[in-house]
Protein backbone atom coordinates (compact mmCIF):
# COMPACT_ATOMS: atom_id res chain seq x y z
CA UNK A 1 0.00 0.00 0.00
CA UNK A 2 1.05 3.15 -0.83
CA UNK A 3 2.25 5.79 1.78
CA UNK A 4 2.18 9.05 -0.41
CA UNK A 5 -0.94 9.74 -1.28
CA UNK A 6 -4.59 7.86 -1.14
CA UNK A 7 -5.53 5.76 -4.28
CA UNK A 8 -8.10 8.25 -6.48
CA UNK A 9 -12.33 6.81 -6.06
CA UNK A 10 -13.54 5.79 -9.46
CA UNK A 11 -16.99 7.62 -10.42
CA UNK A 12 -19.03 4.54 -11.53
CA UNK A 13 -22.22 5.51 -13.97
CA UNK A 14 -25.48 4.87 -12.73
CA UNK A 15 -27.34 1.89 -14.01
CA UNK A 16 -29.92 1.37 -16.71
CA UNK A 17 -33.07 0.92 -15.04
CA UNK A 18 -32.85 2.60 -11.43
CA UNK A 19 -30.20 5.16 -12.21
CA UNK A 20 -29.03 4.40 -9.11
CA UNK A 21 -25.18 4.41 -8.34
CA UNK A 22 -25.07 2.41 -4.96
CA UNK A 23 -26.35 -0.79 -7.41
CA UNK A 24 -23.98 -0.07 -10.20
CA UNK A 25 -21.35 -0.99 -7.73
CA UNK A 26 -23.70 -4.08 -6.13
CA UNK A 27 -23.60 -5.08 -9.63
CA UNK A 28 -19.77 -5.06 -10.01
CA UNK A 29 -19.05 -6.61 -6.83
CA UNK A 30 -21.59 -9.45 -7.63
CA UNK A 31 -20.03 -9.59 -10.88
CA UNK A 32 -17.32 -12.65 -11.84
CA UNK A 33 -15.02 -12.90 -14.66
CA UNK A 34 -16.16 -9.61 -16.02
CA UNK A 35 -19.21 -10.59 -17.02
CA UNK A 36 -20.97 -7.49 -16.32
CA UNK A 37 -24.34 -8.53 -18.33
CA UNK A 38 -25.17 -11.38 -16.27
CA UNK A 39 -24.99 -9.87 -13.04
CA UNK A 40 -27.41 -7.49 -14.64
CA UNK A 41 -30.02 -9.80 -15.39
CA UNK A 42 -29.20 -11.64 -11.75
CA UNK A 43 -30.03 -8.33 -10.25
CA UNK A 44 -33.17 -7.10 -12.14
CA UNK A 45 -34.41 -10.27 -12.11
CA UNK A 46 -34.08 -10.45 -8.02
CA UNK A 47 -35.71 -6.91 -7.89
CA UNK A 48 -38.92 -8.65 -10.24
CA UNK A 49 -38.83 -10.96 -7.97
CA UNK A 50 -38.82 -8.75 -4.26
CA UNK A 51 -41.54 -6.39 -5.86
CA UNK A 52 -43.81 -9.17 -6.83
CA UNK A 53 -43.13 -10.70 -2.58
CA UNK A 54 -43.61 -7.32 -1.23
CA UNK A 55 -45.33 -5.32 -3.72
CA UNK A 56 -42.81 -2.55 -3.14
CA UNK A 57 -40.23 -0.09 -5.12
CA UNK A 58 -37.86 -2.69 -5.49
CA UNK A 59 -34.72 -0.20 -4.88
CA UNK A 60 -36.64 1.22 -2.14
CA UNK A 61 -36.42 -2.34 -0.77
CA UNK A 62 -32.43 -2.45 -1.58
CA UNK A 63 -31.77 0.50 -0.17
CA UNK A 64 -33.57 -0.42 3.37
CA UNK A 65 -32.02 -3.79 3.34
CA UNK A 66 -28.70 -2.44 2.89
CA UNK A 67 -29.24 0.19 5.90
CA UNK A 68 -30.53 -2.80 8.19
CA UNK A 69 -26.62 -4.51 6.77
CA UNK A 70 -24.53 -1.36 7.28
CA UNK A 71 -22.37 -1.57 10.58
CA UNK A 72 -21.95 1.42 12.74
CA UNK A 73 -18.38 0.08 14.31
CA UNK A 74 -16.17 -2.25 13.44
CA UNK A 75 -12.90 -3.93 15.68
CA UNK A 76 -9.26 -3.37 13.98
CA UNK A 77 -5.76 -4.63 15.33
CA UNK A 78 -3.79 -2.06 17.07
CA UNK A 79 -0.65 -3.46 18.32
CA UNK A 80 0.60 -2.18 21.83
CA UNK A 81 3.86 -2.66 23.62
CA UNK A 82 3.74 -6.41 22.13
CA UNK A 83 0.00 -6.71 22.49
CA UNK A 84 -2.21 -6.88 19.92
CA UNK A 85 -5.94 -5.65 21.21
CA UNK A 86 -8.78 -5.24 18.95
CA UNK A 87 -9.83 -1.60 19.28
CA UNK A 88 -13.68 -0.65 18.29
CA UNK A 89 -13.66 2.08 15.99
CA UNK A 90 -16.51 3.94 13.89
CA UNK A 91 -16.54 3.19 9.95
CA UNK A 92 -16.54 5.25 7.37
CA UNK A 93 -19.32 6.05 5.30
CA UNK A 94 -17.82 4.52 1.95
CA UNK A 95 -16.54 1.65 4.11
CA UNK A 96 -20.04 1.27 5.66
CA UNK A 97 -21.78 0.56 2.10
CA UNK A 98 -18.52 -1.56 0.78
CA UNK A 99 -19.23 -4.03 3.88
CA UNK A 100 -23.22 -4.01 3.42
CA UNK A 101 -22.39 -4.92 -0.01
CA UNK A 102 -20.06 -7.77 0.33
CA UNK A 103 -21.86 -9.35 3.10
CA UNK A 104 -25.11 -9.44 1.07
CA UNK A 105 -23.33 -10.89 -1.47
CA UNK A 106 -21.56 -13.17 0.63
CA UNK A 107 -24.84 -14.40 2.69
CA UNK A 108 -26.60 -14.40 -0.90
CA UNK A 109 -23.75 -16.86 -2.18
CA UNK A 110 -24.19 -19.34 1.10
CA UNK A 111 -27.96 -19.85 0.62
CA UNK A 112 -29.72 -23.09 -0.67
CA UNK A 113 -31.74 -21.88 -3.09
CA UNK A 114 -31.72 -23.52 -7.13
CA UNK A 115 -30.57 -20.03 -8.59
CA UNK A 116 -28.34 -16.94 -7.66
CA UNK A 117 -31.65 -14.54 -8.36
CA UNK A 118 -33.78 -16.31 -6.07
CA UNK A 119 -30.47 -16.26 -3.35
CA UNK A 120 -30.33 -12.73 -3.82
CA UNK A 121 -33.92 -11.92 -3.84
CA UNK A 122 -34.33 -13.74 -0.68
CA UNK A 123 -31.46 -12.74 1.16
CA UNK A 124 -32.93 -8.83 0.14
CA UNK A 125 -36.58 -9.60 1.32
CA UNK A 126 -34.54 -11.39 5.26
CA UNK A 127 -32.54 -7.96 5.51
CA UNK A 128 -35.62 -5.95 4.76
CA UNK A 129 -37.13 -7.96 8.34
CA UNK A 130 -33.91 -7.42 9.76
CA UNK A 131 -33.07 -10.81 9.68
CA UNK A 132 -30.46 -13.76 7.31
CA UNK A 133 -27.08 -14.29 7.61
CA UNK A 134 -25.81 -10.38 6.32
CA UNK A 135 -28.18 -8.64 9.47
CA UNK A 136 -26.58 -11.63 11.63
CA UNK A 137 -22.72 -10.88 10.83
CA UNK A 138 -23.65 -6.99 11.68
CA UNK A 139 -24.86 -7.84 14.60
CA UNK A 140 -21.66 -10.17 15.38
CA UNK A 141 -19.47 -7.53 14.61
CA UNK A 142 -21.49 -4.79 16.50
CA UNK A 143 -20.78 -7.63 19.69
CA UNK A 144 -17.60 -7.68 18.73
CA UNK A 145 -17.11 -3.78 19.17
CA UNK A 146 -19.17 -3.69 22.32
CA UNK A 147 -16.95 -6.71 23.98
CA UNK A 148 -13.94 -4.64 23.17
CA UNK A 149 -15.11 -1.41 24.47
CA UNK A 150 -12.52 -1.73 27.43
CA UNK A 151 -9.61 -1.13 24.81
CA UNK A 152 -11.48 1.90 22.91
CA UNK A 153 -8.92 4.35 24.47
CA UNK A 154 -6.20 3.23 22.49
CA UNK A 155 -8.26 4.23 19.48
CA UNK A 156 -5.81 6.24 17.05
Amino acid sequence: MSRRHAAEKREVLPDAKYGDLVLTKFMNNLMIDGKKSVAERIVYNAMTRVEDKIKRAPIEVFHEALENIQPSVEVRSRRVGGATYQVPVEVRPERRVALAIRWLIKAARARNENTMEERLAGELMDAVQSRGTAVKKREDTHKMADANKAFSHYRW
